[in-house]
């Protein structure tokens, strides 16, 4: 965003206030950092399709799984568990980036943002994950870092659990109506065991 906002001309942002930008669409993130006197239609529309194209082309130079995320992801398959992503990101980068970072684990529905669908925190799509897997919403746990997560997981009737490793706070997301805060992905297995009924699979569980 920062390389777009140099090449029309506007003042940049320092990284850590990208924390605030990031997390409800890049439509949200234009106007956020955009000058105030430059919100038009123009200068948004062009400013998201020039960020859409830098991100394009440069997402995949530093992003990778947090630690912790790989052995998370083969434990739930492990135990069967059903896996699904919701993302803000535009449905297209959400897509290739599970498939190229994350290809050695199965997920029933990957899905990002889509014109026919309203973005996080309206719960509409993550209740329509839930109905495509049959599965009744409240026997999701809902995983995520940021507010955005912990609104959208609770509108849905989701179990809230907030990821400590992201990238905001724990009295944030605390205000935010997170259910369980965890510290390392191995804490979601812990939760796991103690929150639900695995049968013969808990104890497969306190095996991993």
């Amino acid at each position: 965003m920062n390389t777009v906002l140099t090449r029309f001309g506007f003042p940049t942002h320092p990284l850590d206030s990208y924390r605030y930008f990031v997390g409800d669409g890049m439509d949200a993130l234009v106007r956020r950092t955009l000058p105030k006197d430059h919100l038009d239609d123009r200068t948004v529309s062009k400013s998201l399709a020039a960020v859409k194209d830098e991100y394009q082309r440069h997402w995949p130079d530093s992003t990778i799984p947090y630690p912790g995320i790989p052995q998370l992801l083969s434990a739930l398959e492990k135990l069967g568990i059903p896996k699904a992503v919701l993302s803000n990101k535009p449905d297209e980068f959400a897509q290739i980036m599970v498939e190229k970072l994350l290809p050695n684990w199965s997920f029933r529905i990957v899905r990002g943002a889509r014109p026919s669908a309203p973005k996080k925190p309206d719960p509409a799509a993550a209740i329509q994950i839930a109905d495509e897997l049959k599965i009744p919403p409240h026997k999701f746990l809902y995983l995520g870092d940021t507010n955005t997560d912990m609104w959208t997981a609770n509108a849905a009737g989701m179990y809230a659990v907030c990821a400590l490793w992201g990238f905001r706070s724990a009295e944030e997301l605390k205000a935010s109506g997170s259910k369980a805060l965890v510290e390392t992905p191995q804490d979601v297995l812990n939760l796991l065991k103690h929150r639900c009924n695995f049968r013969n699979k808990k104890k497969r569980l306190d095996n991993l």
